[in-house]
């Protein structure tokens, strides 16, 4: 099983950054959380610190663990870990990426995101659905 983190980075006003694959990537055009996957000997919490200084240049802090999810686009079976994360330090630049955006929760359903994310997404636009 490869073990993916991914954070959810939230500004002030509660809107969350987005991020848009390359086109030359697999499923290239897509949006989806920024992160990665873990490297032998690191804990959740520092991959996904490490991945967001690697593909946005930003510090930031975990506020706490989201919530877990699987997928098997493959034959290889992935475990997301999502984090909440407020960003401490850094001015963002798209070493990974081709687009960012801060969108409203509610607003995320604009956007194609990888079918990995599609959980978390209903997840985080719950609580405005009432």
């Amino acid at each position: 099983m490869i073990e993916v983190t991914a954070a959810i980075i939230k500004d002030a006003y509660g809107n969350i950054l987005i991020c848009q694959r390359p086109l030359n990537k697999q499923l290239g055009g897509l949006w989806e959380f920024p992160g990665g996957k873990l490297e032998s000997g690191e804990s959740l919490e520092e991959c996904i610190i490490r991945e967001c200084q690697e593909e946005l240049a930003l510090q930031i802090k975990i506020i706490k663990r989201h919530s877990d999810h699987y997928s098997a686009p493959g034959k290889e079976k992935i475990h997301l870990i999502f984090f909440e994360c407020q960003i401490i330090r850094g001015s963002m630049i798209l070493n990974e990426h081709s687009d960012a955006k801060w969108i409203t929760p509610l607003g995320l359903s604009n956007f194609q995101f990888c079918p990995a994310d599609h959980e978390v997404v209903k997840l985080l636009q719950l609580p405005y659905l009432h």
